[in-house]
Formats: structure tokens, C-alpha cells, sequence
């Protein structure tokens, strides 16, 4: 819910597409930069999830990966343990259950949120989808998770 100004006694019009098009995005933070990798899809599936690993893996193609993920249900299943057992530098740690203030990539998304869709004027789903996957991809996120929790000593034993 949002409040609008408007005139007094007249109610808004607000404009709805019937066909109630949407925009789903992959998103993975780089806790170290804040770049996130962005992947835009019409469908969250595990099949898609397994794209968006591909994607991360040729981001990062020399180095080991630990990527923490929610237990939405598309980020589990055949196709990524296809991927998992291709690829033995990726490991996946899930949060716990119902702890998105853990999850880093939920303040991304509503810090996007906030920056682009919130109150926007954007008339074209497409247009508004754009402007969201340039927002995501052009801003570093800062994120403490790693610093929170000791990272960088439990790092220094294994130097």
C-alpha cells in the first residue's frame, strides 16, 4: 500500500493490465564487491535457477564459489544438482527457513524496489524491467554479512 495525493472527493484512477504480465529476476550479490549478477526470467524454476548458476560460474570461471541461497522451492532439484556435480568449485549453503534479514539479497531487492518501482511513472512492464536490471547492475550494494561473522579471521587460519 502506498499513499497518493489526489483531489479531495475524487478517487484515483489506478490503470491494471489485463493480461498481468510479469518479470521475474536472479539476482547474486558478490559479498565482497557488492556487484550483483542479474539474470531477468518470465518463470522461477529449478531449470532456471541452474541457468542463473551457469551464469555466476562463468562470472567467476578461476575461483571457488560458496553461494548462500533461500529455500524458495525453485532453488532446489535435479537441474542443479546437474550443475553441482558438473561443477565440484560450487557449493550451496541455504539459509535457515524464514530468515530473509540473513538473506543480503533481500536488501537488494528492496533497496531496487525503493530506487525504481516504488511510485514510478513507467507506463510498459518491459520499460520498468529495464530500468530495474540497470539499477541492479550499475550499484554496489555494500553488504557487513561477511565482516559480521568473522570472515576475515576464519580466512587468515587457512593462509
Amino acid at each position: 500500500m502506498r499513499a497518493v495525493w489526489y483531489w479531495r472527493g475524487e478517487t484515483p484512477l489506478v490503470k491494471l493490465h489485463p493480461g498481468r504480465e510479469s518479470v521475474h529476476f536472479y539476482g547474486t550479490l558478490n559479498l565482497h564487491t557488492g556487484h550483483e549478477i542479474v539474470m531477468p526470467t518470465k518463470v522461477m524454476n529449478a531449470e532456471t535457477t541452474a541457468l542463473h548458476l551457469q551464469q555466476v560460474l562463468a562470472a567467476y570461471p578461476d575461483r571457488p564459489i560458496l553461494l548462500f541461497l533461500d529455500r524458495a522451492p525453485w532453488h532446489q532439484g535435479p537441474a542443479l544438482q546437474a550443475v553441482l556435480a558438473a561443477n565440484p568449485r560450487l557449493e550451496l549453503v541455504y539459509f535457515p527457513p524464514a530468515a530473509p534479514d540473513l538473506n543480503p539479497q533481500e536488501h537488494v531487492w528492496k533497496a531496487t524496489r525503493e530506487a525504481v518501482s516504488h511510485n514510478h511513472g513507467v507506463p510498459k512492464l518491459a520499460r520498468l524491467a529495464d530500468e530495474f536490471e540497470a539499477h541492479l547492475e550499475s550499484t554496489a550494494f555494500p553488504c557487513s554479512l561477511l565482516e559480521d561473522h568473522g570472515y576475515d579471521r576464519i580466512c587468515a587460519m587457512f593462509k
